[in-house]
C-alpha cells in the first residue's frame, strides 16, 4: 500500500509538499513556498521572525509539523515538545529525498529549511537555475535552496529565549542529484561548487538519481522556466506520475507531448496533476506573444519598457528577437545576465551576451560601491555591455528596457519622454496585494506619460486586459482542455488534482472516463 500525504498544494496554487511512502522508502514531491498561506498572516513589513527559527512557521501552519526533517540549527530549545500531541505531528527521519520539478520558489522555496543531507533530485538546469537565483538574490530563508550558512544559538543579554546568528563555519551545500547524463565543463563545475554569493563552498559534485531507493523516471516538460520536469516513481502499487507544472502551447511543447506518451506506456496507478488554469479555454502561444509585442513596439519613437516574469527565459528570448527586428537593444538587468550566463554553461543555444549585439546590461543608478561577488563578475565580464541611466535617457529610441514594477524607481533618473511605451507581458493580479501594486503601476505610468500595452485595467472591481491588447502573455500552465487531454491520454487508474483552486473541474469532466478522481485534503492521506 502506497500512502500520499498532502502537506501543501491543496486548493492553492503552489506550495506543493506531497509525501509519498512505500515499503521502499519515503520521498517528498516538491517542497514549495506557500505564497497564498503566507499572505493570510504576513506582508512586506510583517514577516516570520528570523531569530525564531522554525517556531513561527510551525505554529502558523506554514511548515508541516514533521520532526526530524528540518535543519537542527533552526530548532529552538525544546521546540518539538509543544507539537507532539498535535493532530498532524509526526516524527519523520528517514527521507530518501525531494523530487523537485522546477526552480520556481512555490515548488522549491521551503527546501531551505530541510537538513542538508536530504538529497534533492532535479534536472541539471533546475539545479543551476536555483543556484543562480540564490547567488543573485537576497539572503532570506526561502532562497537558501542550494546552500546555506548554519546559524548558532547565542543568548543575548536581557533576552532569555536567545537568537540565531550566522555561524563562522562557512556555507553548507545541499546534495543535488540530477537526472541528466551530462559531463560538466570545468567552468560549470566551478560555478556549482565554488562561486557562491559570498564565499567558497566545500565542493560537492552533482550526483545522479540512481542513488535513490526508488526507480525513477524524469520526463522533461515545457513550462515558463527552463529545466522543468514531471516525475515517475515505481511503487509497490504501480507507477505514480507527478506532473509538476506544464503546458502544451509553449515553445518546447513537444517535451510535454513526449512525457504524455511515455507516461501512458507505464499504465500508471496514479497521476498527480496540476490544475492552475482549469478555467481557461485556450492559451496564447509564444509566437503570438512575439507578433503582438512586435506590433506594440515597432512604431514606437521613445523608450520601450518590457515587463515580463522573472526567470522566464523563453519570454526574454522572445523580446530579444523583437529587439533585433526593431533595431533596438534589449537592456537586461544584471540578475538576468547572470541567469543567461549560468544557463549557457549547460545549453549552448542560449545567446552569448558578449557576442550578442542586441543585448546590453543596465547598471542601477544607486548601485553599491561594494557589489556582491556575482555582480562584480558580471560588470567585469561584460564591461563593454554596461549602460547607465544617462545612456538610456539620451538615446531612448534605441532601447527595450526589461523592467518590472519593482524597478520603476529608476525612472526619475531616466525620465522617459512622452510617447514612450510600457509593454506588459505577464498575468493579471491574483490577490489584493497585487491589485494595490497594479494601481501604483498605473500611477507611475501616468506620471511619466507612458502608454501601456497589455496592462490590466480595473473596471467595476475587476481587473481585465483590454480586448484589443490581449495576446502579450503566454501562460506557463496548460489550459483546461489541454489538461483533460493530458489526463485522458495518460489514462491513470486514479487522478489526484493539486496546484489548483478548482480541483472539482476534474470530477465534473472525467466522470465517464474510467479515471477515478480523488480530491486530496490538507494534511490528509490518500492510499493507493
Amino acid at each position: 500500500m502506497v500512502k500520499l500525504t498532502f502537506y501543501g498544494g491543496v486548493r492553492e496554487i503552489g506550495g506543493n509538499k506531497i509525501l509519498l511512502e512505500d515499503d521502499k522508502g519515503k520521498l517528498f514531491l516538491d517542497f514549495g513556498y506557500p505564497y497564498s498561506k503566507y499572505r493570510v498572516f504576513y506582508e512586506e513589513y510583517l514577516k516570520p521572525r528570523p531569530g525564531a527559527g522554525l517556531l513561527d512557521l510551525l505554529v502558523m501552519g506554514l511548515l508541516p509539523q514533521l520532526e526530524g526533517i528540518y535543519r537542527t540549527d533552526l530548532e529552538t530549545e525544546n521546540l518539538w515538545q509543544q507539537f507532539r500531541r498535535a493532530e498532524h505531528y509526526r516524527k519523520l527521519e528517514d527521507i530518501d529525498g525531494i523530487l523537485l520539478t522546477h526552480a520556481h520558489l512555490d515548488h522549491s522555496g521551503h527546501i531551505s529549511f530541510l537538513r542538508e543531507d536530504i538529497s534533492v533530485y532535479a534536472t541539471a538546469t533546475t539545479a543551476f537555475i536555483a543556484k543562480a537565483v540564490q547567488d543573485s538574490g537576497t539572503s532570506s530563508f526561502d532562497q537558501q535552496v542550494c546552500y546555506f550558512t548554519p546559524r548558532m544559538e547565542e543568548c543575548l543579554k536581557g533576552w532569555k529565549q536567545g537568537a540565531y546568528v550566522a555561524s563562522s563555519s562557512g556555507d553548507r551545500q545541499r546534495r543535488f542529484c540530477v537526472a541528466d547524463k551530462l559531463e560538466l565543463s570545468e567552468e560549470a563545475e566551478n560555478f556549482w561548487g565554488k562561486a557562491t554569493r559570498r564565499k567558497k563552498l566545500a565542493s560537492q559534485l552533482l550526483g545522479d538519481i540512481s542513488k535513490c531507493s526508488f526507480k525513477l523516471r524524469c520526463f522533461p516538460v515545457d513550462h515558463s522556466i527552463p529545466g522543468a520536469c514531471s516525475w515517475g516513481i515505481e511503487t509497490s502499487s504501480g507507477w505514480v506520475i507527478y506532473s509538476g507544472d506544464l503546458r502544451l502551447h509553449g515553445r518546447h511543447g513537444k517535451l510535454t507531448e513526449s512525457m504524455i506518451k511515455e507516461a501512458a506506456q507505464l499504465h500508471p496507478r496514479a497521476l498527480i496533476l496540476e490544475g492552475t488554469n482549469v478555467d481557461k479555454a485556450a492559451n496564447v502561444s509564444e509566437q503570438e506573444v512575439y507578433e503582438n509585442a512586435f506590433k506594440a513596439i515597432n512604431d514606437a519613437r521613445g523608450l520601450v519598457i518590457a515587463d515580463f516574469p522573472p526567470r522566464d527565459v523563453n519570454r526574454l528570448l522572445t523580446f530579444l528577437q523583437v529587439a533585433r527586428d526593431t533595431k533596438r537593444k534589449l537592456t537586461i538587468l544584471p540578475r538576468d545576465a547572470y541567469l543567461l550566463k549560468t544557463m549557457r554553461l549547460l545549453e549552448s543555444e542560449i545567446p552569448d551576451i558578449a557576442q550578442e549585439d542586441a543585448i546590453v546590461i543596465y547598471q542601477e543608478t544607486t548601485a553599491s560601491k561594494t557589489p556582491a561577488l556575482w555582480l562584480r563578475n558580471i560588470y567585469q565580464d561584460y564591461s563593454s555591455k554596461i549602460v547607465l541611466a544617462k545612456d538610456v535617457r539620451s538615446n531612448q529610441g534605441d532601447f527595450i528596457l526589461c523592467f518590472s514594477f519593482w524597478d520603476l524607481n529608476e525612472l526619475p533618473s531616466i525620465q522617459p519622454r512622452a510617447g514612450s511605451r510600457y509593454v506588459f507581458s505577464s498575468s493579471e493580479p491574483h490577490n489584493e496585494e497585487q491589485e494595490m501594486d497594479f494601481r501604483r503601476l498605473h500611477h507611475w505610468l501616468e506620471r511619466f506619460q507612458l502608454r501601456a500595452f497589455g496592462l490590466p485595467v480595473e473596471r467595476n472591481g475587476e481587473w481585465e486586459i483590454p480586448e484589443e491588447e490581449k495576446g502579450l502573455h503566454a501562460s506557463g500552465h496548460a489550459c483546461g482542455p489541454d489538461l483533460l487531454r493530458v489526463a485522458r491520454e495518460i489514462q491513470p487508474e486514479v487522478l489526484i488534482p493539486v496546484h489548483s483552486e478548482k480541483p472539482e473541474f476534474y470530477v465534473d469532466n472525467l466522470s465517464n472516463s474510467g479515471i477515478n478522481v480523488i480530491l486530496p485534503t490538507e494534511d490528509g492521506t490518500v492510499e493507493i
